[in-house]
């Protein structure tokens, strides 16, 4: 995984994982990979996949059973979801409504567009 350098590595780790929550890689209450098989996946030191799965399950999106390993949480795409929404609405769609004023588009050309999309 490459890694960018506007975001500390665990983020983007824990956001990888996310993804793969969200595309079903990964369902509610399956196993995910060790912290130490997630590191040695991603090329990165134990520690910072700690932090990544510590993170993770602060947001209760993962928990651990002891001597298990880390699990999905039952609710975790839900999760995903609600904050990525709230993030989206508070950091990008400001910038977004910017754009849109400062190029003079308006609703109806953005709804145009979001409906003749490609799908996949």
């Amino acid at each position: 995984m490459s890694f960018k350098s506007d975001k500390a590595i665990y983020l983007q780790m824990a956001d990888r994982l996310c993804d793969d929550i969200l595309a079903g890689k990964y369902k509610a209450d399956e196993r995910i990979p060790s912290v130490r098989e997630y590191a040695v996946m991603l090329e990165v030191n134990t520690n910072t996949a700690v932090k990544a799965y510590d993170e993770l399950s602060r947001e209760g999106i993962i928990y651990n059973r002891r001597g298990l390993g880390y699990f999905v949480a039952s609710d975790a795409a839900a999760r995903i979801r609600e904050n990525r929404k709230e993030a989206f609405f508070k950091e990008m769609l400001p910038d977004v409504f910017r754009q849109m004023a400062l190029l003079d588009i308006d609703f109806k050309e953005v709804e145009e567009r979001w409906k003749s999309r490609p799908t996949n």
